[in-house]
Order: C-alpha cells, then structure tokens, then sequence
C-alpha cells in the first residue's frame, strides 16, 4: 500500500515520487490526509479536455485469464464492461478450497475462448468439446462457494459439475481438481486487501480495477524493443486508444471517451509474468520476453519492483463506449 500511495500522492498533489513517499510516510495522520484528498479529487471530473486519439479496440474478457472477446462497442458502468449477460471477468477458475487460479501458472488457459449468445455461455479450447452454460439459471443457484483472489474474498456461484470436469481435463489432465465460478453481484467485492485503490473501483473478479487502457504508440515503442514483435492482447487490456505520443498516458489525470463516458487515471499497471505468455500458442517466452525488456526501461523503483505498462481507469460517468470514438483527456 505504501508504494501506491506514494505514486497516488505524486500524481495528485504534483510532486516528485521519492518527495511523495517521504511525506506519505512520515505519520499516520498525513497518510490519511493524503487519501481523504485522493478520494475527493477522484470524483471530481474536469471540465476542460484535449483530443488526443481515438479508440481502436475493445477487449472484453468474461473469463478470468482466459481469451477475450473483440467488441465494437460496450456499456461502461461501476462493475466493468457489459452489454447484456456479456460482463468483464465475471468468471473465473478456482481449486475446490476457491483459491482463484490464472494463466501465470497454467498459460494454456488463455487459449480458453468464450462466447456468450443470449442467455448462453459457451466454451471451447484445443482439444476439447465446447460446453454450454445458461447464466440465468447461476443467478437462481444457491450453490455458494466463497472465493479468494489476491486475499480479496466474495461469495460466488458454483458452475456446476460439467464445468469442474471440463477445466480440470483442459489444465492438468485430471491431475489437479478446477472448478469454475460466477460472480452474480452487480456491486464491487465487499472484503478487500489494504489499498488505496477505493472499493469502487475494483470490479468483479479482477485483480485491481474495472478497467485497463494501453496507448498504441507506448505499444509500438516497446515491440521496437524486443525480437519478436507481440499483439496488445499479450497484455489483456479493454481498451486500445490510438494517437496519443508513446507513454504519454502516464501523465494524464483523466480519461473521457466520447462524449460521456469519463475515468479517473486510479493508477498505473503493474506488470507480471503474465504478459510474456502468447495468447496464440498458449506458451511462455523462454526468455521472458517482453517483460525483461519492459523492466529495463519502465520500472521506477521506487513505487514499484514491477515495470508499468498501461494505466487502471476507475469509472466516473456511465455510458456506451465504440471503436472510432474520440478519447479525450485532462493532466
């Protein structure tokens, strides 16, 4: 939590990083002052913006580190993405005890691939039948399992057996047990970690907040980088804007996509091992490319030991969101 602070203060308050922690941390008292402004100035939305691009994709991810769903258009509300019962990370793979599970251990789960038509969830995977789930009938299941991820808890719906056996076959062969879960609620989990990140903004199932955004040309910048060239969809974002100078996200305050749908910057995100997996073959880079070469020139150690790369937006204003919109931001 401290190093977050440390990058919220530096943001908000204009001052350096190392000058944030300094006084993040001098005492208990200045720390909660410090979150008490944070909080405030988070749901006060600018009123002058600048055009800096347009949206080039949408990525919705029903799965929880499994393959995404390319959109032309989303609604945009507190939760997440959703248009109908299509929801971002809304399900999610767990063992029996409800330990969340993800492609940093088991990388062929990105090549998992839902689809969602009415009602209906289906899936399929290399190798395996596809198998349907109706979602309506998991909003009337009273078969609870209390999931955990990142020690965040919340009370999900039990998929069912045909799930369980079908993701326990894909990801170890029989040899580890898999359930698969739903999350019902249309509120962000109720028991959170110690953060800074306010419990608006945290979502469903995902690991910090409702919504990422990269920037093409930092995306471009980077494969100049690296051996092989990768997609955006090798770091999972929902949004891709396209215009915008390279990294020149790290600076904004306030992202505005068409004419109503506005986000506060909550913070940058944080890299892991997750991003040198290709969402193609299922496989890890055998010289964890692109993440080593992101640590090289994106890491600031002191607010984290982790590279940056794209930024978690929190939602400030509902509203429908398609590829072609203009973005707009505020510094």
């Amino acid at each position: 939590m401290i190093n977050k602070l440390a990058w919220t203060m530096s943001r908000f308050l204009d001052i350096q990083p190392k000058v944030a922690v300094s006084i993040g941390l001098s005492t208990a008292i200045g720390v909660g002052i410090a979150y008490g402004v944070v909080k405030y100035f988070n749901n006060q939305p600018p009123t002058k913006w600048r055009k800096v691009g347009q949206l080039s994709k949408i990525y919705c991810f029903p799965i929880k580190s499994c393959g995404p769903i390319a959109l032309e258009e989303i609604n945009c509300e507190n939760l997440g993405q959703h248009v109908g019962e299509l929801r971002d990370r809304v399900f999610m793979v767990v063992r029996p005890s409800g330990e969340f599970v993800t492609a940093r251990t088991y990388p062929k789960m990105v090549l998992i691939m839902p689809r969602i038509e009415g009602n209906v969830l289906s899936i399929t995977a290399p190798g395996m039948g596809e198998i349907k789930i109706n979602i309506l009938d998991l909003y009337a299941s009273n078969n609870v399992l209390k999931i955990t991820v990142h020690s965040e808890n919340a009370n999900c719906i039990d998929c069912g057996d045909t799930a369980a056996e079908w993701f326990t076959k894909y990801i170890s062969s029989g040899k580890e047990s898999f359930r698969l879960v739903f999350y019902p609620s249309c509120e962000p989990k109720s028991e959170l970690r110690e953060r800074i990140i306010d419990r608006s903004d945290t979502g469903a199932l995902h690991d910090e907040t409702s919504y990422m955004l990269m920037n093409e040309a930092s995306f471009d910048d980077l494969n100049a980088r690296i051996e092989k060239p990768v997609t955006p969809l090798q770091y999972r974002p929902n949004f891709v804007v396209k215009g915008p100078q390279a990294w020149d996200e790290d600076s904004w305050k306030w992202v505005k996509i068409g004419n109503e749908t506005i986000f506060r910057n909550v913070q940058p995100c944080i890299r892991c091992i997750l991003t040198n997996i290709d969402p193609e073959s299922g496989e890890r880079h055998p010289k964890m490319e692109p993440l080593n070469t992101l640590k090289k020139f994106r890491t600031f150690e002191k607010i984290a030991a982790n590279p940056w790369f794209g930024i978690h937006l929190g939602i400030r204003s509902n509203g429908k969101v398609k590829v072609g919109d203009d973005v707009y931001v505020n510094y």
